[in-house]
């Protein structure tokens, strides 16, 4: 189901399973303004909390190279941020990547993400955030570095093996600079914003819930549940 707004777009959209995104597509202050009080809220009221983030590019066959979109996503919220047809930058969205306590941002590969932002006088900020190709190894590639798809699949679900097949990247790239873009596109966006926040969320679940297990192993004491 899609609702079009004035230059903005809000659409339900399925993941595997029953579960389902809200996506909020728009180049409108207001409106991204209102999304990322939203993401703010959802974010912070959630522990250990995270905000995925991606960038994408315009071509590199039309110089310069810059941000054409950014995307946020938390749980089954995400903000698509059309910033190659925004004439004014929204209040908050200087001031949301450079949060230092509420949240920690995760993204992927995230060092070209961060370049292409800094083009367009945004920063995220360089002591909050988690390059997931950084940090984690699916064990069952040979890659050195992995792919959003390979860890995606590996940790989310197998359906996201298939989350790029739909997408050219050397045509397709060339109309991140439509207004609205199109929805390919989008899903697209939506889909690299939604894995790289979920594919975290389930890592960090998994290595506290070991570093926890291996301080019970370490710890002399027989644990019950039901000791006062």
């Amino acid at each position: 189901m899609a609702r079009r707004l004035t230059r903005a777009m809000l659409k339900w959209v399925e993941l595997h399973g029953k579960e389902t995104l809200e996506i909020v597509c728009t180049s409108k202050l207001d409106k991204a303004d209102e999304m990322m009080t939203r993401l703010r809220m959802k974010g912070g009221g959630l522990y250990p909390s995270f905000i995925g983030v991606d960038v994408e590019y315009t071509s590199e066959d039309e110089p310069p190279q810059m941000a054409s979109v950014l995307q946020f996503c938390v749980e089954e919220l995400c903000l698509v941020y059309h910033i190659a047809a925004a004439t004014k930058w929204p209040k908050r969205l200087k001031q949301f990547p450079q949060e230092e306590k509420l949240y920690t941002f995760a993204g992927f590969s995230i060092e070209g993400d961060k370049k292409m932002l800094n083009k367009s006088g945004l920063e995220i900020n360089p002591n909050n955030f988690i390059d997931m190709q950084h940090t984690w190894k699916v064990p069952t590639t040979n890659k050195f570095y992995d792919s959003l798809v390979d860890v995606a699949a590996s940790i989310i679900h197998p359906f996201y093996k298939g989350m790029k097949q739909n997408i050219n990247k050397e045509e397709d790239h060339k109309l991140w600079g439509t207004s609205p873009p199109p929805d390919k596109l989008i899903e697209y966006a939506r889909k690299d914003a939604y894995t790289t926040y979920k594919s975290w969320k389930i890592i960090d679940n998994i290595v506290t819930g070991w570093d926890i297990s291996q301080e019970h192993v370490a710890d002399p004491y027989y644990h019950c549940n039901f000791a006062g």
